[in-house]
């Protein structure tokens, strides 16, 4: 089943434009409860034209892979927004898809890249209890906060030669987790700079991972 353009609002937030995905035989058992991933893109994919979202991540796996056996949801940051902003707008959107959709809430996975990669580490130390695991690309946040998460595991990664977002951001996360216990990740490739996102959610080995992990 295609990405379907969606828009989300409430009395409280502003009007929050998103792509989901239903995998195939959604509609079979009206029982059966799937497994969600919910991705945030980053900022050269802002804006008004959801068509943007497709251009990188889960995504774009969901176009080139219509078998994608996540429901996904991909929502698109308004111009001029940033993720780390928009913590009540994507919890009110989760809680709405939850309460929508046959979604295991189990198996709520949380992912992002650069912008989305810092937006995923606040969303997840902000509601850690929601996830069942967490996978940041290239991105950062508060190692101060991290501590959060650490009963959520999480997978992160970063190009060694980053020039837009320093493997920095991601080490301090990392460490500061490790630090608290937390059960985490990281790899770094060697040589890549920023995009590191392509070779990240074409892994199989990333999901077979997300689905390792329930709450």
């Amino acid at each position: 089943m295609s990405q379907q353009p969606h828009q989300f609002e409430t009395q409280t937030t502003r009007r929050l434009g998103y792509l989901l995905h239903l995998p195939p035989g959604y509609d079979d058992d009206p029982n059966h409860k799937w497994p969600l991933i919910l991705f945030l893109h980053g900022i050269g994919e802002r804006g008004d034209d959801l068509e943007l979202v497709k251009k990188h991540g889960i995504a774009r796996v969901v176009e080139e892979q219509p078998d994608f056996p996540f429901i996904a949801v991909s929502p698109q940051c308004p111009p001029t927004s940033w993720w780390v902003s928009k913590m009540e707008s994507l919890t009110a959107l989760l809680d709405h898809i939850l309460a929508t959709y046959a979604v295991d809430p189990r198996r709520v996975y949380l992912t992002g890249l650069s912008m989305g990669g810092y937006g995923a580490w606040a969303l997840g130390i902000a509601q850690p209890e929601r996830f069942a695991a967490v996978a940041a690309v290239c991105g950062g946040g508060e190692p101060g906060k991290v501590c959060a998460l650490k009963h959520t595991p999480v997978w992160a990664f970063h190009g060694e030669a980053d020039r837009v977002v320093r493997l920095s951001e991601s080490q301090q996360m990392v460490a500061a987790l490790q630090a608290c216990g937390g059960d985490v990740t990281l790899t770094v490739y060697p040589g890549v700079g920023h995009d590191s996102w392509t070779q990240t959610y074409t892994n199989p080995g990333l999901y077979a991972w997300f689905l390792q992990n329930t709450r």
